[in-house]
């Protein structure tokens, strides 16, 4: 999917599975092109991992009361 030329490209990240199903963020704010050259890079020294690229979404400003909101929990 292409984006379109008026918008900032969306940052992508990449992550990888180890053999006991734990996930890990490896590198994150990368244009889709970059991601996709990175994980290749770590597939190709041959460790029997999983590395894949995804689209990060643009983070929420935390709500007033939400878990690490300063004051939340207070009151």
């Amino acid at each position: 999917m292409e984006e379109h030329p008026d918008r900032t490209p969306a940052a992508h990240r990449v992550m990888r599975q180890d053999d006991n199903g734990n996930r890990f963020l490896l590198a994150r704010g990368l244009t889709r092109p970059a991601a996709e050259a990175l994980a290749a890079e770590f597939e190709a020294r041959g460790h029997k991992q999983l590395y894949w690229v995804e689209r990060e979404e643009p983070e929420k400003p935390a709500q007033p009361g939400e878990p690490g909101e300063p004051g939340a929990g207070r009151g």
